[in-house]
C-alpha cells in the first residue's frame, strides 16, 4: 500500500506484539529491568499491571526473548481456564509428554500435578529454570488463580522448581484482592505498573518503528503532528500504532511525503477509540480568549 511511497520494507505500525520493534521507554525498560533481576534471583511471584493497550504483550515477549538458555519458559496468552486447563498447557509448555498430558490424567487433577511436578525436577536436573507467563491475568478465574499458587509449592530443599509472572490490566489488583488468595497475592515478590510515553518518548518511537520498519529518510512525521498524536492517543502504543498507521494511509492518499496535523485529525476520526476525544486543546485556548476579552475591555473602559 504505502510501503513505497516512504521507503518502507514492512509495516511499521502493526498491533502483532512483534519484539524487533520493541522500543525501551522509561517505563517498559524500568519493568524489563525488573523481571530480568526478580527471574534470574528466582524470586517467586512477579506482577506487571497496565491499562489495555500500554505494551504489556510486547513487555512479556520482550522478557521470553532476553532470558538466556538456562530457562525453560511456558507462555499462557488466555488464562480463562479452568484448573485442569492450565496444569494441562504449563506441563506441555514446559515439555512434558503430551501422552501424559492427556487421556486420563487429564481428568485428574492429582496425576496433572504429578505429571508436572516430574516435568519441574527433569528440568531443575538439567540445571534449567522453568519459568512461566501469563498474559491477561485479570481474567483468570479464582479457582486457577488458586491452583496457580498451589503449584508453585512444587520445591526441593532448596528452591522452587516454578517462578510465575503474571500481567493484567489494573482489575488484576481486584481480583487478587479475594480474601480466598490472599495467600498468592502474599507471594508476589516484584511488581512494576506500565506507565503510557511522554510527549518526549512518542516522538521518539514513532521514528524508532519506521526505521525497524526500513525506513531511512528524512523524517516523516512533522513535529506538531507528533505533539498531536501522542495528545490523542494519550501516549498508549496501540492507540499510537492505529492512529499512526491511519495517518501515513491519509498523507499516502494526499500524495504526501510528510505527516501532518490534518493526516492525524484523519486517522482520529477514523478511530472510534479516539474520536470522542477529537477536540482541540481547550485550557491554551481559554486563556487566549480570556486575555483577548480583557484587552478589548481595558480599551473601551481607557476610551471612555
Amino acid at each position: 500500500m504505502y510501503l513505497h511511497h516512504f521507503g518502507l520494507r514492512e509495516y511499521p505500525f502493526g498491533l502483532t506484539p512483534d519484539t524487533s520493534f520493541f522500543f525501551d521507554s522509561l517505563s517498559s525498560q524500568q519493568a524489563l529491568n525488573t523481571l530480568l533481576v526478580a527471574t534470574r534471583e528466582r524470586e517467586g511471584f512477579i506482577k506487571v499491571v497496565g491499562e489495555v493497550g500500554s505494551g504489556k504483550t510486547m513487555l512479556c515477549r520482550q522478557l521470553m526473548r532476553s532470558l538466556g538458555p538456562e530457562f525453560q519458559t511456558a507462555f499462557v496468552p488466555n488464562p480463562y481456564l479452568s484448573p485442569r486447563a492450565l496444569l494441562a498447557d504449563v506441563a506441555e509448555d514446559l515439555g512434558a509428554d503430551p501422552r501424559l498430558v492427556g487421556g486420563a490424567n487429564a481428568r485428574k487433577l492429582h496425576l496433572l500435578i504429578r505429571v508436572l511436578r516430574y516435568q519441574l525436577l527433569t528440568l531443575a536436573q538439567q540445571g534449567k529454570q522453568a519459568l512461566l507467563c501469563l498474559d491477561e491475568a485479570q481474567a483468570m478465574p479464582i479457582r486457577t488463580l488458586e491452583m496457580l499458587r498451589l503449584i508453585t509449592n512444587l520445591e526441593t530443599e532448596k528452591r522452587k522448581l516454578l517462578q510465575v509472572v503474571i500481567f493484567g490490566q489494573p482489575e488484576l489488583d481486584a481480583r487478587l484482592a479475594h480474601r480466598s488468595i490472599r495467600q498468592l497475592r502474599q507471594r508476589i515478590t516484584f511488581e512494576h505498573r506500565l506507565a503510557p510515553m511522554s510527549a518526549q518518548e512518542v516522538s521518539r518511537y514513532v521514528p524508532h518503528r519506521l526505521a525497524a520498519a526500513g525506513h531511512s529518510g528524512p523524517q516523516v512525521f512533522s513535529n506538531s503532528a507528533l505533539w498531536f498524536l501522542r495528545w490523542h492517543t494519550r501516549g498508549y502504543p496501540r492507540l499510537v500504532n492505529i492512529a499512526a498507521h491511519k495517518a501515513l494511509l491519509s498523507a499516502f492518499g494526499r500524495g504526501r511525503a510528510t505527516v501532518g496535523v490534518r493526516d492525524i485529525h484523519a486517522a482520529v476520526q477514523d478511530t472510534a477509540a479516539l474520536r470522542r476525544r477529537w477536540r482541540w486543546p481547550s485550557l491554551p485556548l481559554a486563556g487566549l480568549a480570556a486575555a483577548t476579552a480583557c484587552f478589548f475591555a481595558l480599551h473601551v473602559t481607557a476610551g471612555t
